[in-house]
């Protein structure tokens, strides 16, 4: 399998953690609230974490350098269980792109476009969407890089959340049942979804021997943004509000007071867009990818097809008890995708024993 080398070092530090922002940092302190104010170091263990997982997808993928998974699934479980096994890990990523999108333009709804149907921006999204992933992952790679520096220098607003806050709501540190720990990493840990797609990006990476080193970068970066985050809303807010409060990060946005300014909260959430397309698109290029593996050619309106589909799956009305447990399943699934590579490490060394035999 022949690819063409385009990423650069910078390339993967900045993918990695960009898709990893998506909405979960809006929602973190929400999602970790059962642990009251003995949240704020977890993103850190999350961090750690994440960076243990990539250690077998890195090394599965020096194994097979120039495949992506679709090809190592082919590979190491044969054609058919391969071919199978991706036909259900696309239907996951189109699902998972659906809730990312729709999550994001509630929230918009919400806040800013009270009163008015979604499907507007929702089309004008989806538009920038296939121009961004139409140019291919280093097209993606660069709009990452813009989206961090358009997006990250709203964590000068924390300061005014430290300001008003208590940082005696810090202490005590383990202040939490083994239960209430449980709750919150499953509830939390999805926050670190996204840094699992360098299994599909790895053969497009220059330098490959470095990949680890990059990545734990990116990986180590989203977990101090996190960290910074989970920290000021502990000092902010109370164990109560924490608990209740959807997006308390977005509202954490209205203690920062401008004569000139009224609602920080509209602009933090307008600029926002830049990290849900960011995350948003990588999925759509590797379901792309999924789709030409599958169909052994790569074809431009495979992209255009995918995306009419998510597209029409979100304006579809369904139950809303049916969608909120099909999109948390989906968020419980990605952790059984955290840990696949360790499987397939394992396939990979019976079998390179088993031919070592013969």
């Amino acid at each position: 399998m022949d690819q063409t080398k385009q990423l650069n070092g910078y390339h993967v530090v900045f993918l990695v953690q960009n898709v990893m922002m998506g909405t979960t940092l809006l929602l973190l302190p929400n999602l970790l609230s059962s642990v009251g104010y003995s949240q704020w170091w977890l993103p850190l263990m999350f961090a750690l974490i994440a960076n243990l997982l990539l250690i077998p997808m890195v090394w599965l993928m020096s194994q097979y350098s120039a495949y992506n998974l679709f090809a190592i699934h082919e590979t190491l479980l044969g054609k058919w269980l391969g071919k199978g096994i991706n036909v259900l890990l696309i239907l996951y990523l189109i699902v998972l792109i659906a809730a990312t999108c729709e999550g994001y333009l509630e929230l918009i709804q919400v806040v800013a476009l009270q009163d008015r149907t979604i499907t507007g921006p929702l089309f004008i999204f989806f538009l920038l969407l296939v121009y961004i992933v139409s140019g291919g992952i280093k097209s993606i790679a660069r709009f990452c890089i813009i989206s961090f520096f358009l997006v990250t220098w709203m964590i000068y607003f924390m300061k005014w959340g430290i300001t008003e806050g208590d940082i005696r709501h810090a202490l005590p540190l383990f202040n939490f049942s083994m239960q209430e720990l449980f709750t919150a990493t499953k509830n939390g840990f999805f926050s670190m979804a996204g840094f699992e797609l360098i299994l599909f990006y790895f053969p497009y990476i220059i330098h490959q021997k470095k990949v680890f080193k990059q990545a734990s970068l990116g990986i180590w970066i989203c977990g101090i943004l996190y960290f910074i985050t989970a920290f000021v809303s502990v000092m902010y807010y109370s164990e109560w509000q924490l608990e209740n409060v959807l997006y308390p990060v977005l509202y954490l946005f209205n203690a920062v007071k401008f004569s000139f300014l009224e609602r920080v909260d509209v602009i933090a959430i307008t600029l926002w867009v830049f990290f849900i397309l960011s995350t948003a698109s990588a999925y759509l290029w590797v379901v792309k990818k999924g789709i030409d593996s599958i169909r052994a050619s790569e074809n431009k309106s495979h992209l255009y097809i995918i995306s009419l589909i998510i597209y029409i799956f979100i304006n579809i009305q369904f139950p809303e008890e049916f969608q909120n447990k099909l999109y948390e399943r989906v968020h419980f699934v990605s952790y059984g995708f955290m840990i696949w590579p360790i499987f397939l490490c394992i396939i990979h060394v019976l079998k390179a024993k088993k031919e070592g035999v013969k």
